[in-house]
This record gives C-alpha cells, structure tokens and sequence, in this order.
C-alpha cells in the first residue's frame, strides 16, 4: 500500500482483500463489483476467469444521468442497481456474487444491492 493512504482507505482495501480472497466470478456466476467515491457509485460485472468486465453501470451513464433526481445519492445509487440488473437480465446473466469491495454493507452500497435484486439479479 500507499506511503500516504488514509487510514480509513488502508482499513477498506485491507478488508477488500479478505474478501476478494474468498469470492470470484466464474462465466456461469459472475462478480458484481461496487465502487463508492465521494460523487459517484459505479457498479459492474466481471468475470473473473477470463479477467474481462462484461458490463457497467454508474452515476455517470447516460441513463442515470437522464432519469429523475429524487433520493440524492442513495437515490442515484438504487438507479445504478436497476440499471446494471437490467443490463444483466438483457445479456442473460441472472446469477451473481456481490462484491462490495471493502466498503460496508449499508447506505448507498445497499441501496444499489437491494435494487439490483429487486429488478431480478439472483445474490
């Protein structure tokens, strides 16, 4: 790690990698993958046998970006879940493993789980 990370950061990328060590995307059940920054979450899957992000979604796709501003960033965040779900369900992928990289499982990171499920994504 960094010379000059945050200890907040290094307690996140410390728990990151407890849980990448026991969680991957195969091509039958790939990896949805969630990154939070202080604006923006982002959200996509990844299988990881073959190392290649299959699709993506975030707060700056065109898609959220048009849809209604209700709810601020947890708001945008359950639009980023329904929209990755829907990418998801349109190339056939119902099955996936949640990653949320570190961060807790609360806030906007939920939001966007819960949504994703909701529009039909099986964890």
């Amino acid at each position: 790690m960094g010379k000059n990370i945050n200890p907040r950061e290094a307690a996140r990328l410390k728990r990151k990698m407890s849980i990448r060590k026991k969680i991957a995307g195969s091509q039958e059940r790939p990896r949805l993958s969630v990154f939070r920054s202080d604006k923006h979450i982002y959200a996509q899957i990844v299988d990881d046998t073959r190392g290649m992000t299959l699709m993506a979604a975030s707060t700056l796709s065109p898609e959220v970006r048009e849809g209604e501003r209700t709810g601020g960033k947890v708001g945008s965040a359950k639009l980023v879940g329904q929209l990755i779900a829907r990418k998801a369900r349109d190339s056939g992928i119902t099955k996936v493993v949640f990653d949320r990289n570190g961060f807790i499982y609360h806030g906007r990171i939920q939001a966007l789980a819960d949504a994703a499920r909701d529009a039909g994504l099986d964890f």
